[in-house]
């Protein structure tokens, strides 16, 4: 309970100034003068002030309000290593029962530093300003946080707090670790398919005194090198880029001998493979109205690098007409298909038959490019089933259906096949949900036989429409219609034809999107997607290897046809491996080089400068016999809140006012007779 004395002024504060002034030069004067009743009068004007300035008498009835201390557990990562998990419960415990026991103390106990895939480094004080956000800063005692020390989000002042009162860090580890990692210095996130780049990085040595480390460097699994290099040098290791996407780079060191951890013994490194140019030959045999669908689908790609020829006149329509004369280039066949051929990344023949405008070693040529890595593509007409089919050259090799020399003429919708339904390249295709398919007629279909690779789509009487093929290294599709341009021209609403020919030339060239069978890695969120893409009915459990080392067997289940996938939490960060005994998956979780396994050894360094600029402490736990949690006590005055065995609180007297009674001198009856006493005190005097 406080009491007190409030003023309410009667008039404006100005002029209640005015009118104690006035009042002060009076008495003033009385004095001077000698007056009779000098005082009495000066007694009736500072009466007459104070009714004006209207006193009241207050009484105040307050409650105390409990002092706030933190305690702030750090369940970071680095916090498994070692010993400091069961060193960060034993001091938790012993903290919290000696808080409990301070009277007048309020304890809240929050856990932070989880990694949650997004949050790069351990960030203790962004959490210690969540929990006190609803406390003001005259009632906070004290911080005590137990941690490794190997805080990322330290205030440069104690200023930045936002309260008045010492932090303590009580340090777990012990001071003899010792450490080693690798430390990317510079390292590409892009590079051009077909090219290499080069990654520096360097082996550091926490409380060793090692020379030299070995190192081996992996590109999606595959070893690109191992050597022995110096520690604390930089290296420079060249990676080549074979194919476009993540290319998922490791660079791991060999471990020490009773080294903390071996989680940051492997840095790694995502780059994304480009493509520079895709240069395509696109080759027709004859001007048709499926020429330009071809042609604008190439051109419409920033990507592509075109290279287009028809052939509008085969050489036995040659008229004797001078060449300087003739208005249209010659084919350069021999530059094309066979000084460089493999600079392309895929052929087109559209409507091609023999004319005699290629010899016979050309084809073979051809053949030789798509086994060592190439790509054709050949979209047939009527020219498929004549004498002068292609089929009857050195790519029937590599072809994956034989014309049978019959064209089926009627209208008919193209329908997914079973396996078509599960491949990347024609899996949702718009439209094909429905029965019949959602896309215009085609009116022509070159019969086949003797299929040897896997039909996508078929026509009328389930007789193949677009077959693709594997040969070598390379690969081959083949389109047995040339009505794809009715699509294009938007006949009974058109169909999917920039989809499906865009995917047919990317799987020709070998996205790895459009893979038949693959097992990817997809962050989503706080959650690590396990999904395989297959051809088969059923899908083989996954493996999972967690960047610690910690492994687990994930069942997938379908997702839609030919998708298989699984889900679990990603609560690591680094790199996350899956295998399924066949095919193996990647994927880097946060930063390539994440802070919170750069440094991994218990330091009381990096939280000293803030602990000494409150009045805190930061000492180790371990004092070499054990856990010791120094005695905490509470300190109603001072500025120092440590000892040699005790760390301090800054214990406070803040409250809360339940209710206030206030009682005006110069009401009522009360301020009445003081003012009429006073002005008859006054005429009292006037009348001796």
């Amino acid at each position: 309970m406080n009491f007190g004395v409030a003023f309410a002024p009667l008039v404006g504060v100005h002029v209640l100034w005015a009118v104690i002034a006035a009042a002060c030069v009076l008495s003033l004067l009385l004095f001077v003068a000698r007056s009779r009743g000098a005082a009495v009068r000066a007694l009736a004007l500072a009466l007459i002030v104070l009714a004006l300035a209207n006193p009241s008498l207050t009484r105040e009835d307050r409650d105390p309000l409990s002092s706030v201390a933190v305690v702030v557990v750090d369940k970071s990562p680095s916090q498994n290593f070692g010993d400091r998990a069961r060193q960060t419960e034993e001091a938790r415990a012993a903290v919290v029962a000696r808080l409990s026991r301070i009277p007048g103390l309020d304890v809240r106990v929050v856990e932070a530093g989880q990694s949650d895939g997004e949050t790069d480094g351990t960030r203790l004080f962004t959490a210690l300003g969540t929990s006190l956000a609803d406390v003001p800063p005259d009632r906070v005692a004290g911080v005590i946080m137990i941690t490794d020390g190997r805080v990322h989000d330290v205030p440069a002042d104690a200023g930045a707090l936002g309260f008045a009162a010492p932090v303590h860090a009580l340090i777990t580890g012990s001071k003899n670790e010792r450490d080693r990692r690798v430390a990317l210095i510079a390292a590409p996130r892009f590079g051009i398919v077909g090219q290499s780049q080069t990654i520096t990085y360097k082996v550091e040595d926490q409380g060793a005194d090692e020379r030299t480390a070995t190192v081996t460097v992996r590109r999606d699994g595959e070893v690109v090198e191992t050597r022995a290099v110096p520690v604390g040098v930089p290296q420079h290791v060249e990676i080549p880029i074979p194919h476009g996407g993540a290319n998922i780079v490791e660079i791991e060191a060999a471990p020490l001998a009773g080294e903390l951890t071996q989680v940051n013994n492997r840095a790694v490194v995502s780059i994304d493979g480009v493509r520079d140019k895709l240069r395509v030959l696109l080759v027709s045999g004859e001007p048709n109205a499926g020429e330009r669908t071809w042609r604008n689908l190439l051109k419409s790609d920033a990507s592509v690098d075109l290279v287009h020829f028809t052939i509008l006149r085969p050489p036995e329509k040659q008229d004797g007409t001078p060449i300087n004369e003739l208005s249209l280039i010659a084919f350069p066949t021999r530059e094309l298909f066979q000084q460089k051929i493999g600079e392309f990344q895929l052929i087109i023949f559209d409507r091609y038959a023999r004319q005699g405008v290629l010899p016979f070693i050309y084809f073979d040529n051809i053949t030789r490019y798509v086994r060592d890595g190439g790509a054709v593509l050949v979209a047939a007409g009527p020219d498929y089933a004549s004498p002068s089919s292609i089929w009857r050259t050195p790519l029937d090799a590599i072809l994956p259906a034989e014309p049978s020399g019959s064209v089926t003429e009627q209208g008919f919708r193209a329908r997914l096949t079973e396996l078509g339904k599960r491949h990347p390249v024609t899996r949702d295709l718009e439209g094909s949900d429905s029965d019949p398919p959602h896309w215009s007629r085609w009116f022509r279909l070159v019969d086949t036989r003797n299929i040897t690779g896997t039909a996508l789509m078929q026509g009328p009487d389930n007789k193949p429409l677009l077959v693709l093929s594997r040969q070598g290294e390379g690969r081959v599709a083949l389109l047995l219609s040339d009505h794809i341009w009715l699509w294009a021209r938007g006949f009974e609403g058109g169909g999917p034809h920039l989809d499906l020919l865009r995917r047919l030339s990317h799987w020709l060239m070998k996205e790895p999107d459009l893979e038949e069978e693959a097992l990817r890695l997809i962050v989503s969120g706080h959650n690590l997607v396990v999904r395989r893409q297959t051809m088969a009915d059923d899908a083989a459990d996954v493996t999972l290897t967690s960047p610690s080392g910690s492994t687990r067997t994930l069942k997938l289940a379908p997702k839609e046809p030919g998708v298989w996938e699984g889900e679990v939490t990603a609560n690591e960060l680094g790199l996350w491996r899956a295998t399924d005994g066949k095919l193996n998956a990647l994927v880097n979780i946060g930063p390539a080089n994440p802070r919170e396994f750069a440094a991994v050894t218990s330091t009381t360094e990096v939280l000293a400068p803030i602990t000494a600029a409150t009045g805190g402490d930061s000492r180790r736990l371990d004092d070499g016999s054990g856990v010791h949690v120094p005695r905490i006590l509470a300190v109603r005055s001072g500025d120092t809140y440590k000892g040699d065995d005790w760390i301090g609180l800054k214990m406070r007297e803040a409250s809360v006012v339940r209710g206030i009674a206030v009682l005006p001198l110069f009401a009522g009856l009360i301020g009445l007779l003081l003012l009429l006493g006073s002005l008859a005190g006054t005429w009292a005097r006037e009348g001796r």
